[in-house]
């Protein structure tokens, strides 16, 4: 293929909530253009975008798949991304790189919150919109009732371009808007149709949304406002050059209506795209930052020096790891030499391949604005900017969501730690939105990610790359001990086992600090009753013990404690001796000192549907969590509350299944507070069973 020039690139991503048809769209639109002989079925695990393993297993896509096709001499580069939010990351890093956002919706169940969130993003990274109202074959299809949802949340600028004729099971006709024509589709998936002009009551309809679309056009830009004033209306030329400009000022929102089933309503959706859809010229400059100074500049798509992006990297079987990418400026060719402006290193371009899902086609080199693939780049990871080494600049990184879901790896076989560190090093590369830390203080290594089916992806990929053997499970809470009241207590050591002994004698008070002030250690010995030398072996003792925890092997905090007195041996006394002194001399004071447990609060910001309040509100009740007010956006509640971590194991999926789907939560540490008498109780105990359990696991 011909290296296309920029203003002949259609960069967008096909975006939505889940199995809103997205992956079915993009597989109609390859069959219009002639590049699979007929379409796959995600039942059967046929389609060219959904081929991982994971994805044929799920039925569902879990990554974004690049795909390319030529339609009117236009070369359009299709992001097709997955719709759950849990691989909601794919879409957000897709609609960065892209010019415009196809966002697709169910014809029976209208807006989402997946599609709140992908709007969103597309607005944050500026670029258009174009709704398609897909599966309007379906039996209880609601055009009209969705193009109303879309005009409350988004305004009237939002604008049927086609109308179905016959909705429901046996839809193949649309009336066209833009040419006052009734098109109708053949049925059999590959796109056909012929056109003839409308009559009766859909001219007439056809005509009234005509002249309601071009006054829109009008009212994008003063000139041709002018214009409409003067004539009353618009030439053909005007008005048809109006639609681009209105269109990347979102002044118009163009809608569609599709069956991709049935690949009825894709070619006109094709044509549109072609004509008026965004280039890579529609927004020619990007900021960066200069990867010497630091300083704002920015890249222009008509620039000598070449820039470019990795979007996603991901590891094929047999294939090795594959790097996404879009260039924003120059070229780049096989073979080339690239500076890594993050990691501040030079990388060798491999082989660069245009895709459609598994089909690579290697290509010599490509040009601004477009999108392709490379192999084998040693050190270069997703977010990282390639450019010329003269001229390094950084593009800005995406920021991902918090993980809300967590949950504790543990190895079912003996001596794999290095490779589990390597692979999950390896997977957070490859997808930021997986986070992972191994916690000192637990014990565990914590794996966190979007959502329930991100976590199970997660870890079936460790599993199968890299051979590991190890289960899912609840991780510990980071609970804390403190005290309620003022306690001192005296502790000997004295140990003689011939030789040198060990002698120490420590006093200690102890008294509650304030709340998040850690251990507020201090003495005030007096006359020489124990050498100051060995202050700092008291201090270490009560860290020991404060890090081992008293009640439930928790770390102890918001204590104040004081060293006051004590006796040395001139011979025996040593810092082992007063480093156990003091350990026991806090833990037994604590013990006197009314301690108890805390527990970490999170604050939780719930988006919900209205009709999904009063279920998702008492499942916080119940989880002693507080209401700390409720919020609207369009037809969403926004909740927000606090609730105690330890009931929060697996919300995100608990959420989802109280909501059918459509409710999200991002929860964050807020504090610590102190548990109430009863759970405190159950949870020093499980806590000592513990250590009952490994210790006797030890022996």
């Amino acid at each position: 293929m011909a290296m296309s020039s920029a203003a002949d690139i259609r960069n967008f991503a096909i975006v939505g909530h889940a199995s809103s048809g997205k992956t079915t769209l993009s597989e109609a639109m390859l069959a219009c253009a002639g590049v699979i002989g007929r379409m796959g079925s995600i039942a059967q695990g046929t389609t060219v975008s959904d081929y991982h393993v994971s994805e044929r297993q799920r039925q569902i896509s879990t990554q974004t798949s690049l795909l390319h096709c030529i339609w009117m001499g236009k070369k359009l580069n299709i992001l097709d991304t997955p719709g759950y939010l849990d691989f909601i990351s794919e879409a957000l890093a897709a609609e960065r790189v892209a010019d415009f956002a196809l966002v697709v919706v169910h014809a029976q169940h209208g807006i989402g919150v997946g599609t709140e969130r992908v709007w969103n993003c597309a607005t944050d990274c500026g670029i258009p919109k174009v709704i398609v109202v897909n599966a309007v074959d379906k039996q209880n299809a609601h055009f009209d009732e969705v193009l109303a949802d879309a005009r409350a949340h988004y305004g009237p600028k939002v604008f049927p371009l086609n109308v179905p004729i016959n909705p429901g099971p046996n839809f193949n006709q649309v009336l066209d808007v833009l040419r006052n024509e009734v098109v109708t589709y053949e049925t059999d998936g590959h796109g056909k149709f012929h056109e003839e002009p409308a009559t009766g009551e859909w001219k007439d309809h056809a005509t009234q949304l005509h002249r309601e679309l071009i006054e829109l056009i009008a009212e994008s830009d003063d000139t041709l406002l002018d214009k409409f004033f003067e004539q009353g209306s618009l030439s053909e030329e005007e008005f048809r050059a109006g639609i681009h400009a209105a269109v990347q000022a979102q002044m118009f929102i163009p809608l569609f209506c599709t069956s991709a089933v049935w690949n009825v309503g894709v070619g006109r959706l094709l044509d549109f795209t072609a004509k008026y859809g965004s280039s890579p010229l529609d927004r020619e400059k990007i900021d960066a930052e200069d990867a010497r100074s630091g300083e704002q500049v920015q890249v222009k798509v008509g620039g000598t020096d070449p820039v470019l992006q990795v979007f996603k990297t991901m590891n094929e079987e047999h294939f090795g790891e594959l790097s996404f990418f879009r260039i924003y400026s120059g070229q780049i060719r096989t073979g080339g030499d690239s500076f890594n402006a993050n990691r501040k290193i030079t990388e060798r371009i491999g082989q660069i391949f245009l895709l459609n899902g598994q089909t690579r086609e290697p290509v010599s080199h490509l040009g601004a604005g477009d999108i392709g693939a490379t192999v084998k780049l040693r050190n270069t990871h997703t977010g990282d900017t390639l450019c010329a080494p003269n001229h390094p600049v950084k593009l800005a990184v995406p920021e991902y969501p918090r993980p809300n879901i967590h949950a504790a790896l543990q190895p079912t076989a003996r001596g794999e730690e290095d490779k589990t560190a390597a692979g999950l090093a390896t997977l957070h590369n490859e997808d930021p939105a997986f986070v992972f830390r191994a916690d000192p203080e637990l014990h565990q290594t914590i794996i966190s990610a979007q959502g329930e089916l991100h976590l199970e992806v997660i870890a079936e990929r460790l599993r199968r790359r890299f051979r590991l053997h190890f289960d899912l499970i609840e991780p510990r809470v980071p609970y804390r001990e403190t005290i309620h009241g003022r306690a001192d207590h005296r502790y000997r050591h004295k140990k003689q086992t011939g030789g040198a002994g060990q002698f120490a004698e420590v006093a200690i008070k102890l008294a509650p600090g304030p709340r998040n002030s850690g251990i507020a250690f201090s003495e005030s010995l007096s006359g020489q009753c124990v050498d100051r030398v060995f202050v700092p072996s008291v201090e270490r003792g009560i860290e020991i013990a404060c890090a081992e925890g008293i009640l439930a092997g928790c770390r102890v905090v918001d204590v104040e404690a004081n060293f006051y007195d004590g006796l040395m041996h001139p011979v025996d006394s040593k810092d082992i001796a007063f480093q156990v002194a003091g350990y026991w001399a806090f833990k037994e004071a604590f013990m006197k000192a009314r301690p108890c447990l805390l527990e970490p609060i999170n604050v939780l910001e719930v988006r919900i549907p209205e009709d999904c309040m009063g279920k998702v509100v008492g499942d916080l009740s119940s989880r002693r969590g507080r209401i700390l007010g409720t919020d609207v956006d369009g037809q969403f509640q926004i909740v927000s509350a606090e609730v105690p971590a330890m009931e929060l194991y697996r919300y995100a999926s608990i959420l989802r299944s109280l909501t059918s789907g459509r409710g999200v939560h991002s929860e964050q540490f807020s504090r610590y507070e102190e548990m109430p008498r009863e759970i405190e109780q159950r949870v020093i105990d499980e806590a000592k069973r513990a250590r009952a359990a490994n210790s006797s696991s030890g022996r």
